[in-house]
């Protein structure tokens, strides 16, 4: 039996369900996944079937020392990896004393997994983990594999060269991060780097709700999902809700997720007199994220950098209107003016004016000899809504996705395998 290491950053994370979907789907295929997290995860009662077999923070002083021993006895292994941090590259003193850092716990890593018959190394994301999982299999003689998202890759590409050039394959979500990669890193070979996309669940359904048309003083709502983290630039939509309050429009916006930037959003909030039109409402479960995109009229991103959003994703799928920055992979889901709508990046007037149109478009006629069109007014956007449920359901649909992604994974790591046990394709979903 095929034996797998997964390990992330952190898991299992609300935030990172495809990390459970691509284990479940392996093991659904008969691999054994033996599922890491290099950080303690947060105890969740809904993750109770998905917890990690092996967590690397904290560490005994016993498996610290037979992770230094090993290092010395297998130091020819990883001997490069420690010269590029030493002595090559223009990284700071303290990117590479955390490289150094890394490079033990990935020696711990590969202590925790003595004796496992690991035959190849998989992490989500690149950062810091990526390191860990590269040096574990450095020093276990297995295969290394990785999946690069967005920020991982655009902002915090730390270590990236090494990395790329180290790992048998690189999976990454978007066609936009796969020419990224290759025009930068001109040593990888492009049957290296590989594109899997994520997806969502998919409604069978071929209509959506048309929503009603709204009076000018019904609130125009906008709903924004993410962590409130500073890529995710929540304080430009903060800003670009000042010049609709400034233009009097009557709307409301809804921001759900949690960061650290939550201080710094609720003073500019207050500041900006908007605390009866903009609400942080913090973390929403999944099972209320249905009536949360019901009371949308657009659902808004605005982040600095992303991959593929699966807030667009799970938006879209449910026949909404999206409005997103014209960055990275997002023009590969959100088609301007056809599967919804694209801004130019950080330009705030492009963002309000999108806004604005599509209000445009919501609204009943002010003008009385109007009305008798109203049902022909009713669908101006429908067209968008429809297109945007048959793009996700064709393209960025969780089940095939992971089918897909399954037969890639193991194409790579088992290509002379002829069968695996139980390889049906009926996804189980958790």
């Amino acid at each position: 039996m095929l034996t797998v290491a997964y390990l992330a950053n952190q898991f299992p994370s609300a935030v990172e369900p495809y990390v459970t979907e691509e284990i479940v789907e392996l093991r659904r295929r008969g691999i054994r996944v033996i599922a890491g997290s290099v950080r303690k995860p947060r105890l969740d009662p809904s993750f109770v079937q998905s917890q990690p077999e092996i967590v690397l923070q904290p560490l005994s002083a016993l498996v610290l020392l037979r992770a230094l021993w090993l290092c010395l006895r297998k130091s020819n292994r990883i001997s490069t990896l420690i010269a590029r941090v030493v002595f090559r590259g223009g990284e700071g003193p303290l990117k590479r004393l955390k490289a150094l850092a890394h490079t033990w716990l990935g020696a711990c890593y590969a202590v925790l997994l003595q004796g496992q018959g690991i035959d190849h190394i998989h992490v989500h994301h690149g950062y810091f983990g990526s390191w860990i999982a590269m040096v574990a299999a450095r020093l276990s003689g297995v295969g290394f594999s990785m999946t690069l998202h967005g920020s991982d890759l655009l902002l915090h590409g730390t270590y990236l060269d090494v990395k790329l050039e180290n790992c048998s394959f690189c999976l990454t979500v978007s066609e936009y991060n796969r020419r990224y990669i290759l025009d930068r890193f001109s040593t990888v070979g492009a049957a290296r780097v590989l594109v899997s996309r994520l997806g969502v669940n998919v409604s069978e359904r071929d209509t959506c709700p048309v929503p009603k048309l709204k009076t000018a003083d019904d609130p125009f709502t906008l709903v924004a999902v993410g962590r409130l983290h500073a890529v995710k630039d929540h304080a430009f939509l903060v800003r670009a809700c000042t010049q609709l309050h400034d233009l009097d429009v009557s709307f409301a916006c809804l921001i759900a997720g949690e960061g650290p930037e939550r201080r710094s959003l609720e003073s500019e909030i207050r500041q900006s007199g908007l605390e009866g039109q903009v609400t942080l409402l913090g973390h929403v479960a999944r099972e209320q994220m249905d009536s949360l995109y019901d009371r949308a009229d657009v659902v808004v991103l605005t982040s600095r950098s992303e991959g593929i959003p699966l807030v667009l994703m799970e938006a879209m799928a449910r026949g909404k209107i999206v409005l997103a920055p014209g960055i990275t992979g997002i023009p590969e889901l959100v088609i301007p003016g056809k599967t919804g709508f694209l801004y130019q990046p950080g330009s705030l007037a492009d963002f309000v004016d999108r806004l604005l149109f599509i209000r445009s478009r919501t609204q009943m006629p002010d003008h009385p000899e109007l009305r008798p069109y109203l049902p022909s007014a009713g669908r101006q956007l429908d067209w968008v809504r429809h297109a945007a449920q048959a793009q996700v359901r064709h393209n960025f649909n969780r089940s095939k996705n992971l089918e897909a992604f399954g037969e890639l994974f193991l194409q790579r790591i088992a290509p002379q395998t002829e069968s695996i046990a139980d390889e049906s394709f009926v996804l189980q979903q958790i």
